[in-house]
């Protein structure tokens, strides 16, 4: 275990805190807190925090390229939100999508979106859907637990996924061109006897390395894969459901991570939903922002 000091940047104490972005051109971080529906920025300037949003579950969202923001909500739900309000309404449902909610989402090297969807009810998976330019979606993968943290190798040949109820990130080979995954293979798996003290993958970002900083669901602490998926570091968090993680602030080298409370707010872990800062000595890469067309409006 590696030691780093980490900040506790926004006592939130969110129900479920995901989803954490930087927002270069706002020079601020974004994160969901989904139970709640709520939306946060966090300013590193003024170490000032607020809620910007509260509506509808949010599971995930993506920075488009005109700086505002996509969110993928419940019942297959995604909407354009910028300056504090909702604008547009890109998706206003997926059928298939009514009982449940989107969950990580990740823009693509080409501005299309992956949005992984949380499964529902018994003998229900988790599925990762591509949404393309013009806002047509597409189911690319089922059969999952939880679908989470994705990201991109430098290279742009290949995307990595974690599916946290198996406790595994796999490795698909991606198509830049087209937005096709395919070729699945094992990067990581966590077995049951080490999951239960380093939790589960969750959240992920890939640094400026190719390496993989994994949040550990119920592990307390964040670790480092290198790009044969061995786990070279692990650090120690203040609390025990850290959910995911992005690299932020000017230089790219502050790691921010959100973490999870809960719906009781367990005494003897006083720091969960927080929102946690660190610098553990790498660099991130600016995540890839979306390019979802608005539809046209229909006037009768």
């Amino acid at each position: 275990m590696i030691h780093i000091n980490v900040e506790t940047v926004a006592p939130t104490r969110c129900a479920t805190g995901e989803n954490p972005l930087w927002h270069a051109d706002e020079q601020l971080l974004y994160w969901t807190d989904i139970p709640s529906g709520r939306l946060y920025r966090f300013d590193p300037a003024t170490n000032h925090h607020d809620m910007c949003y509260e509506d509808r579950p949010v599971g995930g969202f993506t920075l488009q390229t005109d700086g505002a923001l996509l969110l993928f909500r419940d019942r297959g739900n995604v909407v354009r939100f910028h300056h504090g309000h909702i604008t547009d309404t890109i998706i206003e449902s997926i059928p298939e999508l009514e009982e449940t909610r989107f969950n990580d989402v990740i823009a693509d090297p080409y501005g299309r979106v992956f949005a992984g969807t949380m499964s529902w009810g018994e003998g229900t998976n988790g599925r990762l859907y591509r949404i393309d330019l013009d806002g047509s979606w597409h189911l690319v993968a089922d059969g999952y637990g939880t679908p989470n943290g994705m990201g991109f190798s430098a290279d742009e040949q290949t995307m990595f996924f974690t599916d946290s109820r198996a406790a595994r990130i796999y490795r698909f080979a991606y198509d830049r061109t087209s937005g096709k995954i395919d070729r699945r293979t094992l990067f990581s798996q966590t077995n049951a006897t080490d999951a239960a003290t380093l939790g589960r993958s969750d959240g992920m970002t890939v640094d400026s390395e190719d390496h993989i900083w994994s949040a550990r669901w119920g592990g307390g602490r964040i670790v480092r894969y290198n790009t044969q998926g061995r786990i070279t570091e692990q650090i120690p968090m203040p609390a025990r459901k850290i959910s995911s993680v992005v690299f932020g602030g000017k230089d790219l080298c502050d790691l921010y991570a959100t973490s999870a409370a809960g719906m009781d707010h367990d005494p003897d872990d006083p720091q969960a939903g927080a929102l946690f800062r660190l610098r553990p000595g790498a660099k991130g890469r600016a995540e890839y922002r979306s390019r979802i067309c608005i539809p046209p409006s229909i006037f009768v």
